[in-house]
Formats: structure tokens, C-alpha cells, sequence
């Protein structure tokens, strides 16, 4: 079937065929497209209309294109999240159904930088404990988390292999998270990073970047986490405000 005329641009019309034909798995998760010339004689546009709305879905992550090897559905993505909602990486996971796991890499402590005295307001050179590790859906690599909260209000004992740094601050250090400041960007290919969460090359990572407060606004955890962008989507809920 032809794309019909209606009162909204062609490519966007192509746009909403392609996504259809997708959910209707004539175009299967990571399987190649047809070439450009057979996919517009199909739906009956030009290439230039095709291009078009190719971007769009490569913009909105259904599509991924792979320089002179061609055009491909991407796969949907496991976990979806509101980001105006504060949940664990741990309650992503399980809210997808998937067991969630650890990779411990390394645990450190350092003074505070500047912006780490800005951020928790302390002191520069306040010993701050980092944390960095992977963490596993199903035994698969899809967060890498590097979290900083101040050494004074970490337990001597502490596992690093905990799953939940919220469980852990809530269970043992009597801190509460109550919200979080955050910052989303999404990056490209990382050197070390991509390769630990085995990403393709053409795979981004959204950094969620997160100052955390407890009950009393007082600063206790500053995470860095890298979500495969292909796994992970996240939507924000924005209302309208009338003056």
C-alpha cells in the first residue's frame, strides 16, 4: 500500500508507516532495511521524503544507520522511566521483570575536587568514598554507575557489592533519599565505557548525572550513571502552566 496525501507533511506520514511495519514485524529488532531506492518505489515517495523520515526515526532511536553498511531497526528499548519519578537502577530492573546483578570494579577514597565541595557542600579535601560498577539485567551489562557520597556516613563493613546504594544508605547509614537534581545528555561512543556495557559502535549512552538529597536537603550521593540507549528510555511529563 501507497502513502496517501493528508493534511500533515509526507515524511511524517512515512514516518508512522515504517513504525507501523515495525510493530507489525515485517521489519524485524536489528534487521537490515531495504536499500533506499526499494523502500521509497514501496511506499511510492521520493528518496528525498524517505531521507527525511529516516532521520526522524534515527533521531527518536528506532533506527540505527551504519555508515556504508546501511540502515537498521534498532531494539526496542527494556526499561522505560519517567524521569520526574526517583527509582534505583536496581527497581528499573526489577520493574522490567529481569533479575538485577554487580559488577564491582574498583572503590576508592579521595578528597573532594572544588565542584565535589560545591556540590555537598563541605569542605575541600572532605574525604569522599567513589564507587564504580556495572550493573547486569539478567547477567546482561547495562549501567555503568560511578557514585560519590561522603566517607563520614559510610559503614566500616560496607559491601560495595551491594545492589542498591538506596537500600544501603536507607538500611545502614539511616539516610533517605527524598529527590534528586538531575541532568540528561546523551553522548556517543565511550572509549572505556562502551566496551565494558558491550555496545555496538553505533550505540549512545544516555548519562544521567543525579545530586541526591535526604529528608533534611542535605546532600548525601552524586551519581554518574551511563545507560545503554538501547535499553533505556526515559520520558518526562511536562504540564502546561497558564498565567
Amino acid at each position: 500500500m501507497l502513502i496517501k496525501s493528508d493534511t500533515r507533511h509526507l515524511y511524517l506520514q512515512v514516518v508512522d508507516r515504517l513504525k507501523r511495519d515495525i510493530e507489525k514485524g515485517i521489519y524485524k529488532e536489528k534487521e537490515k532495511f531495504p536499500s533506499e531506492f526499494e523502500l521509497a518505489k514501496t511506499l511510492g515517495v521520493s528518496r528525498a521524503t524517505l531521507r527525511e523520515a529516516l532521520r526522524t526515526l534515527e533521531e527518536e532511536n528506532v533506527i540505527i544507520r551504519r555508515h556504508g553498511v546501511g540502515t537498521f531497526v534498532n531494539s526496542k528499548p527494556l526499561f522505560n522511566s519517567g524521569i520526574e519519578q526517583l527509582y534505583s537502577v536496581t527497581h528499573m530492573i526489577k520493574q522490567a521483570g529481569m533479575n538485577p546483578g554487580t559488577i564491582f570494579l574498583s572503590s576508592t577514597t579521595q578528597g573532594s575536587t572544588e565542584e565535589d565541595a560545591r556540590r555537598f557542600s563541605c569542605p575541600q579535601d572532605e574525604e569522599l568514598v567513589v564507587i564504580e560498577r556495572v550493573r547486569t539485567a539478567n547477567g546482561e551489562p547495562v549501567v555503568y554507575c560511578i557514585d560519590k557520597l561522603p566517607q563520614k556516613i559510610v559503614p566500616d563493613k560496607f559491601s560495595y557489592e551491594n545492589d542498591s546504594i538506596f537500600q544501603f544508605l536507607e538500611s545502614d547509614a539511616q539516610k533517605n533519599i527524598t529527590y534528586a537534581v538531575a541532568q540528561i545528555e546523551p553522548i556517543g561512543y565511550h572509549e572505556k565505557i562502551s566496551p565494558i556495557l558491550q555496545c555496538e559502535p553505533e550505540t549512545a549512552l544516555l548519562v544521567l548525572k543525579q545530586m541526591h538529597y535526604d529528608d533534611r536537603d542535605e546532600p548525601i550521593l552524586f551519581s554518574v550513571n551511563y545507560f545503554r540507549a538501547d535499553k533505556f528510555s526515559f520520558q518526562v511529563l511536562r504540564k502546561r502552566i497558564y498565567s
